[in-house]
């Protein structure tokens, strides 16, 4: 699992890290697949990658180009849908209902997965079950499991008590404490004590791993100026 939402909360220098390692056929469960050179697009242009899992990923086009040629598999998920398998597996639920999807290719399959590199389709996603609750239909949803999660947060104390600043907690806060070994970059470690109970995010239990990082990018997705 990897946080962020574009390239808001990313764990770069965790990203940049796996980068050097070049492991090769990672799945890697994330909202969106970064841009052509920010985010996950550095392990993309590495051929790192085996399978993305995730829902906005149309900003890459390297990642578009990896998955139209067979390079690369891409399991499509409902963005809420993503967020709450990923929060089932940390409240340890392993399956649940929803509404969301039903009666669309997300419910009766057939969304290619992966295709071959004469750009036929290799595999399709399968369909989901169907159940009825007071009279109205939902799909079943399995949790998404990880052995890590990458995650970047603002601050953490010695004991790995984690801090997030503004929307950059988004996807980190529920990876965090879905995989079974979360790795917590942040930009500053306090000692025990100076961060007040009441505003901690997610508790020293879940965190497996927390260091300070060298070089924070923060780059920015869309640069915007206000028309004069």
């Amino acid at each position: 699992m990897v946080g962020g939402f574009g390239l808001c909360g990313i764990p770069e220098n965790s990203i940049r890290a796996l980068a050097k390692l070049n492991k090769q056929r990672l799945t890697v469960i994330s909202n969106n697949g970064g841009i052509d050179d920010k985010g996950l697009g550095q392990l993309l242009l590495n051929k790192q990658l085996k399978r993305i899992i995730g829902s906005y990923v149309g900003e890459n086009r390297e990642l578009e180009r990896q998955y139209l040629n067979g390079e690369v598999e891409i399991e499509f998920v409902p963005q809420g849908t993503l967020a709450e398998r990923i929060r089932a597996r940390a409240a340890g639920i392993p399956a649940f209902f929803t509404p969301t999807g039903h009666n669309t290719q997300i419910h009766q399959g057939g969304v290619p997965i992966r295709y071959n590199p004469d750009k036929t389709v290799a595999e399709l996603s399968l369909p989901k079950e169907e159940r009825i609750f007071n009279g109205k239909p939902f799909i079943m949803e399995e949790a998404l499991m990880a052995d890590y999660a990458l995650v970047k947060a603002w601050k953490a104390d010695r004991d790995g008590n984690v801090v997030f600043r503004k929307t950059t907690a988004n996807f980190n806060i529920p990876m965090c404490k879905a995989a079974d070994h979360s790795i917590v970059e942040v930009e500053e470690i306090v000692d025990v004590g100076e961060l007040d109970p009441e505003h901690i995010h997610v508790p020293s239990i879940y965190v497996k791993t927390i260091y300070k990082g060298e070089y924070f990018e923060k780059p920015i997705e869309k640069m915007i100026f206000r028309e004069e």
